[in-house]
Formats: C-alpha cells, structure tokens, sequence
C-alpha cells in the first residue's frame, strides 16, 4: 500500500486516524502499532514474521544491554547480537542474488538464484537503520531501553516514515511515546494535513507529471522488466534529448521522495511525533558537500553519526578522513541497491567530495552563480549513474549519449510540450513556493482554500492516472 493511492486515501488513513484519535490515551500506541501491521502486511503479508523478528531481535537486545549492567563484554555481544541479526535479514533479501550473480560472472561459476527474492520486504532498508540506531544508543547509554515491547514495536513498524523514511531514531520519539495525555493538538494536528497535502501534491502533480518526459524516452515497464509503453528509446534520441530526459528524472526524483518524506512528516504530526527533517532544498546548493547537507538528510546524518565518527571522522588526519569518507560512501551506495551502478554511483560521490575538501571548497564559497551550476551538473550526471540499471536505460548507452554528442530525435518537440511544466518544476526547487506560502497562511480563509484545492487536484489526478507508484521502492 503507498500513500498515493484511493486506498490508502480515503479508507485506511481516515480510519487509522479515527481508532488513533478515539482510543483511550494508553491504548494509543497498541491502536498505532496494529494499524501499522496491517499496513505493513497488506501488499505482501509472507513478510510479516520478517518484522516480527525484528522487533524481537533488538528488542531484547535493549533488555539484554540493561541487564548486563557494568559487564562490558555481555553489552557488546548483545550490541552484536542485534546489528548482526537486523543486518543479515537486510543482506539476505536485498543482496542475496545480487552477492551470487556477481560471484558468478567473477568466477565463473553457476550458482542458481534463490526464488522469492524480487520483492523486498516493505521499507526493510529504513527499518533496519532505524532498529539499529536504537540498539547503538541504548549501547552507548544515551537513550534508556524500551520495556514496553508494544511501544517499541509501534516505534518500528510506525507507517508514516516505514516506506520512504525519513530515518527516525528511536530519540526522536521515544519522549512522545510516553505522552499519553494531550499527545495530539488541533494545531498538530492542521499542520500535519498541510504538510501531507503539500507532499502529496509534489508527488502526483510535479513527479508523476514530470515523469512522462523521461518515460517517452526510454518506455515503461511490467516488474518483470516487460515493456508496456511506446517510446523513442535511448539509442534513438539525441544527445539534448538525453539531457532534457535526464534532468526531468531528476526533478522526478526530487519530488518524488521529498514528497513521500513530507507526508509522512505530515502523518506524523497528525499522530503527535514530530519526524526530523529529510530534504531541504538541495538543488540550491552550491557545492556537493552542501547538497549532501540537503538531501536524504536523515540518512546523511545516519552515516555519520554511526559510520563516519565512529571510524574516526576527521580527527586522524587527512588520509585516515579520506579513507573514512570511502567506506561511508561505498555503504550509501550500496544501501540504495543490488547493483553494481550504485556502487559506482557512491564512488562517484566519494571523489567528488575529497576534491571538495583538499582544494575546491574554498573556492565555491567565493563564487555565486557558477558553483550553483557546477554543482547540478554533477548532481544531474549523478542520477544518471544512478538510474542506469534501470529497464531501457544502460548505463553504457546513457553516457555515450550524454558526453559524446550524437544525432537522433530532436528535444524541441519534447521542450514544447513540456516547458511550461518543466519551468514549474524549477521553480519548486527553490525557496519561492515557501516563502508565496508563508505570506499565504496568514490569511485564514486563503490558507484552507489552497489546502482544499491542492488536495483536489492531486485526488483528480490519482484517479485519472491510476497507478502512482513509489520510485524509490526500486532502490
């Protein structure tokens, strides 16, 4: 079930909210912890016990690092136990195939595939950091351990931020897991539907929109990579084409996960959490450093606090700095996927930040309209990289036709039909829209009446469209 769907719009979100909101205050998380399971199950309920087991894993981990008291040794072998535990049911389901394919093609050799691993358990890649991060810190004594197994299986499974974050500690929550009275205000409340319709209209009305540019050139396609839709084809388009094509996959990409990571934000504002921030602007940067400063925050700031400063940060010199910048990299791409363009997609990030750091900052911080365009033009060639795994992409085709210019179909057609939308699309990646908002709510009947026309529109556009699903459910 995705968010942008009738289902989930008018039956299992205004219900969930109804049981959340009439439930006596300390029944609110065992309603919250249910209604998430049933999210959770309903596409792929085999799943299930996948969760459970989760839960179970660090939460007596939690229990065990308690108990343990001053006995070091027994801490970090339930700080083992639960890392080992959450990261093998990830390593099995989503890097299974992709581990035996490779060895294949290295060694020769012909391993058969295990069955049942092309759908991966829904949001395993954020769950899995989330359970770990409380298991760290309950580690490192900085949060308390969680007694109540209801309570930390609601903070798990919670399904606002499950699919597509952003990644909540357990931190961040665990104070309004145990408000009990008042958890919920009415302006809580209004600020959470404002902040759900608005990223709900950044995924129907800009990504889904947005996207048609991309996909008349490379087609669409079935789950099991048949192609269901006409297109050019990439080897057909022009080397401008290609670019148009890969700069709408980008805004796409943009909008598409920040609009997820907003309404779940929103979801939880209207349930009384307050989620941390996930995107702020990115393509304002000035600099990949200050993009990845903006972008996939939570997961930026999971990096680093559990990975980067653990390793050393920058206190151990430039090399050692460096080589910590390289692992952190190489785990984030592998974290986005099975495939081996992910891997070559952090390395990517990796040289360009090191470069960032020995010499060229300084001097992006003296420049003001050219870093900007150095910056999203490495950031463009970057979603190429990262989409060229994709069906009707590859990766080798994709660069020759950005890099080497190339005839085929022109992009003026394309430039036509969608300039207007693509002139939108911009303008939503900088602060205009925030601040024309800003001044908007001050108005009390201009505020509800673009709340209640955005949420229109984008309920017109689902139901005219049909299926919206989830990009980032690929990676």
């Amino acid at each position: 079930m995705v968010f942008s769907t009738i289902l989930f719009l008018f039956r299992f979100l205004p219900i969930t909210l109804a049981l959340y909101y009439l439930s006596p205050p300390r029944l609110k998380n065992a309603t919250l912890f249910l209604c998430s399971l049933v999210f959770y199950s309903w596409g792929e309920v085999r799943f299930f016990p996948v969760m459970v087991l989760l839960i179970l894993i660090n939460y007596c981990s939690g229990l065990g690092m308690e108990k343990a008291g001053e006995r070091q040794g027994l801490r970090r072998f339930f700080l083992i136990f639960s890392v080992a535990g959450s990261l093998s049911m990830l390593v099995f389901f989503k890097y299974t195939n992709f581990l035996i394919t490779s060895l294949n093609a290295i060694f020769g050799l012909s391993i058969g595939l295990v069955s049942g691993l092309e759908v991966l358990p829904l949001g395993i890649s954020f769950y899995t950091f989330q359970t770990m991060s409380y298991s760290i810190d309950v580690y490192r004594r900085e949060v308390p351990t969680e007694h109540n197994i209801i309570d930390f299986g609601a903070y798990v499974v919670m399904f606002p931020q499950l699919i597509a974050g952003p990644i909540v500690k357990y931190r961040d929550v665990a104070a309004r897991l145990h408000v009990f009275e008042g958890r919920c205000s009415w302006e809580q409340i209004e600020d959470g539907v404002c902040l759900f319709t608005f990223g709900l209209a950044k995924k129907v009305l800009l990504a889904d929109t947005i996207s048609a540019l991309w996909l008349d050139i490379i087609g669409t396609y079935s789950s099991s990579g048949v192609q269901t839709g006409a297109a050019i084809g990439l080897a057909n388009a022009s080397t401008p084409l290609v670019w148009l094509g890969v700069i709408a996959y980008s805004l796409q990409l943009y909008f598409d996960f920040s609009g997820y990571s907003l309404m779940g934000i929103g979801m939880g504002r209207m349930l009384g959490f307050d989620f941390p921030q996930n995107f702020n602007l990115p393509y304002i940067s000035r600099s990949i450093t200050e993009f990845w400063t903006r972008w996939h925050m939570t997961l930026s700031g999971w990096f680093k606090e559990y990975v980067y400063i653990p390793l050393g940060g920058n206190r151990k010199g430039k090399r050692r700095q460096i080589f910590n910048l390289f692992v952190v990299w190489c785990l984030t791409g592998i974290w986005h996927g099975a495939n081996w363009n992910f891997i070559l997609w952090g390395l990517y990030y990796f040289v360009l930040l090191v470069i960032e750091k020995l010499f060229l900052l300084p001097v992006l911080k003296k420049g003001r309209v050219w870093p900007h365009i150095y910056t999203m033009f490495f950031v463009v060639v970057g979603w190429g990289l990262f989409v060229g795994n994709e069906p009707g992409v590859g990766l080798g085709v994709l660069l020759h036709k950005l890099f080497i210019p190339s005839g085929g179909v022109s992009c003026l057609y394309f430039l036509r039909n969608y300039a207007v939308l693509l002139a939108v699309s911009i303008v939503c990646c900088t602060p205009l829209p925030l601040k024309i908002w800003d001044a908007i709510k001050q108005n009390r009947w201009m505020k509800p009446l673009i709340i209640g026309l955005l949420l229109v529109l984008s309920v017109a556009y689902i139901v005219g469209s049909g299926n919206s699903p989830f990009l980032y459910f690929n990676f």
